[in-house]
This record gives C-alpha cells, structure tokens and sequence, in this order.
C-alpha cells in the first residue's frame, strides 16, 4: 500500500486534472443530482469525471466511464442512480481495496468522490487512510443517520412517500374506524419513523434508539377510542430493535377486540422522483464536493449544518453519532391528544 506520500494526495496549490465518482450502499432519492452537480461543476472548473458504475465494486473491477456535462442531462429528476450500486463485501479486505487504488491510478485520478451512507463513509475513511487518495464523502440516506450533517440526500422524499401513503390510509381508517399499524424504513435509526409520525398526526410512533412498551402504546390508543376517535394511526420503525410491526398489531388487536391492520410501506420510499429539497440539497453538496477539492481540503464529508454547506474531516465524522431527539417523542403524543 501507498504511505500517503503520492503525488496525486498533493493537491495544494494546484488544480486536480481528473477525479472519480460512484454512488455506493443503499440508493437515495437525488443521487442523481448529486452526481450532475459534481460533473457539471467539475466541467465548469475544466476538470475531467470519471463515473466507476456499482459503488465500491466497480473500483475493483474497473468499471469506469467518462462523464460529460451532456451525460448526466435530463437525470435530476430521475430516483435512485444511473451508475448503479451495490454492497461490496470484497472492498472490506485489503487486497481488494488496494486492487481499486491501482485502478484509480491507473487512470489518473487525483480525488475521488463518495455518495452513500454511514458505512459507504466509514470504508472512505479506511480507503483514503491507506492509498493516500484524497477520499471526499456526500451523505445519501434516506435514514438520515449520517454524523456531521443536519440531512442527507434522500429523507425529505422518502418521508414525503410515507406521509403520502398514511394520507391515503387514514381515509380508510376514518372510514371503518379502525386502527393502521405502518412500517416504515429506518432499521437502526428511528428519523423517518418519528419524522413521519409527526407529519402524519400518528397517535404512538416506535424507533430503535427509545426503549417502549407494548402496554403504554396499547393505553394511549385505548384512551383515544374511549374518547370517541374514529381511527388511530401508529407508526413503527422496522428492524429487529423494535421488532418490526407485527408484535404492535397484536397487542393492539388483543387489547382493542378489533383487529390492527398492518402495512408496510418497505423499498417504495426508495424510489421515484427526488422532492425539490433533496434536489436543491444535493445540487449544493455536489458543487461543494467540487470546490473542496479545488480548494485542497482535507479528506472530508460534504455537510448541510444550519443551512450552511460544510467540509467536515472524515476523522472527525466517523468518530460522531447522530442522535435522535427525545423530545419529539413527548411532541408526537403531546399533537395527538
């Protein structure tokens, strides 16, 4: 492996003539517009783009192809990511990682250019830390979890698709007076459900990072019926940390006599067009990707802190966490009384 001393690390004082890019990990709404951000930016700049398709796995097998400001035309609007991604098991090993250093080398690439989530930003660090490549990281989660920025590329639309869905339930809820358990998306992070929940007029929400209990969700429902509420929406984060919907729903069906019905929204907050937020947030992070390289920056997470673009150093971001508020949680039941 490269000590970090390379000639294409050194990019003080002078102008990068080419860099990379890829999408890795999960997809999120307006990766596409980051990525016309950076290559139009780059453009603009007289820098050369080279897209590697599959995330980290196409740096190992070398999949790379030129992008020009005409090749990413007609894409902001479009979800998910036109150069593809995946989860690469074999980038994890040294050998494989150095084997994508080579490559990157090999066609002269002097940064290159992350769009994923927190474990697409943690093998950045592992990457740049061992081939000296300056390694520069924009958030794209619709979880939102990622440390050192406010939002990440994909939650305002994937909220805006579960809140969509709800709006359509609670009219069937209203209708039958009945009871909607929903799962959405989130596994470790609770941010789309209690985003949801808030913008939905949920009566309970359930996430990973609060400990809950089945009996006190059940009271609060129980209440609201006795009280005379028509229907009653709870929203559930999936993952094996709550327990996923299911064990919601039949408390509720034991308690209430009547049955909780159940959906899960699942991979469809993945897809379709991004929102204007997300566009807008990943038109600025791209360009500022691009002008962090230019201005010789330290391997860095492109971030939105207090509306405010940011260059926070990888070292710094993989060492924060990114914690939910409890108090919306009291929010959510306070709005629902």
């Amino acid at each position: 492996m490269d000590d970090g001393n390379n000639e294409s690390s050194d990019l003080t004082g002078s102008r990068p003539r080419r860099i990379a890019i890829i999408t890795a990990g999960g997809d999120a709404p307006g990766m596409n517009a980051a990525i016309r951000a950076v290559v139009r930016s780059a453009t603009v700049a007289g820098i050369e783009v080279i897209g590697f398709r599959r995330g980290y796995e196409g740096l190992i097998r070398d999949l790379a192809e030129p992008l020009g400001s005409r090749s990413v035309a007609n894409v902001i609007q479009r979800g998910g990511t036109f150069l593809e991604t995946s989860r690469s098991v074999e980038f994890r090993t040294p050998a494989a990682r150095g084997l994508a250093a080579r490559n990157l080398k090999r066609h002269q690439i002097e940064a290159l250019i992350v769009v994923g989530g927190e474990g697409s930003m943690i093998g950045a660090t592992i990457f740049g830390a061992e081939t000296g490549i300056p390694v520069f990281v924009i958030p794209a989660s619709i979880d939102n979890d990622i440390p050192g920025t406010d939002y990440s590329i994909g939650f305002d639309t994937a909220v805006n698709t579960a809140l969509d869905a709800i709006d359509r339930i609670r009219d069937t809820a209203f209708a039958y007076e009945r009871v909607f358990c929903v799962e959405v998306m989130g596994r470790d992070s609770g941010f789309i459900a209690l985003a949801v929940a808030l913008g939905a007029g949920a009566k309970a929400v359930v996430v990973p990072e609060i400990p809950f209990n089945l009996d006190d969700i059940c009271d609060r429902v129980e209440d609201s019926h006795r009280r005379g509420k028509r229907s009653t929406i709870v929203v559930v984060s999936e993952g094996p940390r709550t327990g996923g919907v299911i064990p919601v729903a039949e408390a509720l069906t034991a308690r209430l006599h009547m049955q909780a019905r159940v959906v899960v929204i699942g991979h469809v907050q993945r897809g379709g067009a991004p929102t204007a937020r997300d566009r807008l947030l990943a038109s600025r992070m791209g360009a500022g990707a691009v002008k962090a390289i230019l201005d010789g920056a330290v391997p860095s997470l492109i971030g939105e802190e207090r509306g405010a673009i940011v260059c926070v150093p990888l070292g710094e971001a993989v060492n924060r966490r990114r914690l939910l508020d409890p108090l919306l949680i009291d929010l959510v039941h306070q709005l629902s009384t």
